[in-house]
């Protein structure tokens, strides 16, 4: 931390080393910071402590989106009164396609470990059968 301090990075993503085009990726000198190490990409936050407050209400209307998607989809499907179960399994893979499938994309292109991306799609799972259940409770 001490270290990357006195750069006073501002809040964002930065990847390093940095090359802005295809033609510097293939310079030699490139290559060779490459070979060098490290290479990482960091998230610069806000410094201070972290509110909880907007995370959450970005959480919540994540969850309506994915469950706007999942009422689209299971509504286009399955006629009113539909039985529970068939109910439960649109709306739930549906939502879990919105909780979880994307989440595979941090450990294919950003080299998250696998470990921390199959727990997180387990929270996925845990979210679309809530919400997958729900649908089903309330389906008319």
């Amino acid at each position: 931390m001490e270290a990357l301090r006195e750069f006073k990075l501002p809040q964002g993503e930065f990847y390093f080393p940095y090359a802005q085009t295809h033609k510097e990726m293939e310079a030699p000198e490139y290559v060779e910071k490459l070979k060098k190490g490290p290479v990482a990409m960091i998230t610069v936050m806000e410094n201070g402590r972290q509110s909880m407050l907007k995370d959450l209400v970005m959480w919540f209307l994540y969850s309506v989106i994915v469950s706007i998607f999942a009422a689209y989809i299971s509504s286009r499907a399955l006629a009113p009164g539909a039985h529970y179960l068939e109910v439960f399994r649109f709306a739930g893979a549906t939502a879990f396609s919105g909780y979880a499938l994307a989440l595979m994309q941090n450990s294919i292109w950003y080299k998250r470990s696998w470990a921390n991306t199959l727990r997180s799609m387990f929270d996925g799972l845990i979210y679309a059968l809530v919400t997958a259940g729900t649908f089903g409770w309330l389906w008319a």
